[in-house]
């Protein structure tokens, strides 16, 4: 779907600017929580809520960036990513939900929340082998 090098569109060129300036620092503040250096963030809990919300805010960047893709796209590749993201988004929806009841009848281990957001790109990855036409 997306070309990569000098066969992308000037839109697929914006998007991967857009998604590496909200994935980058997404991944720094994550590998900086894995290696500890918000252990002490935790005792102060308006501390810990608002890393919280510098964690989530890219989230939101790489919806956006998806999204202006998909608008300034042509009309075909507009279809095939929406129907991705739609795809996408219900199998993320309903294996998380699914795992969810496995957690509260079948003892299944706890899944954190933001796995949701890992969980949506694969699949989104995933779709794309499959959504060949808009329809």
């Amino acid at each position: 779907m997306l070309a990569i090098g000098k066969f992308q569109t000037s839109a697929q060129k914006r998007y991967t600017i857009r998604i590496m300036a909200f994935t980058i620092p997404y991944v720094v503040v994550n590998m900086g929580a894995i290696f500890g250096a918000f252990d002490e963030v935790g005792a102060n809990p308006v501390a810990a809520w608002l890393l919280a919300l510098v964690v989530a805010a890219p989230v939101v960047g790489q919806i956006w960036a998806l999204l202006a893709l998909m608008a300034e796209s042509d009309e075909f590749v507009r279809g095939l990513l929406a129907r991705q993201f739609i795809i996408a988004a219900g199998l993320s929806i309903a294996l998380f939900t699914g795992w969810g009841f496995g957690e509260s009848y079948a003892h299944a281990p706890h899944a954190p929340g933001w796995l949701i957001l890992p969980l949506f790109w694969v699949m989104f990855g995933l779709t794309a082998v499959f959504v060949r036409s808009t329809r």
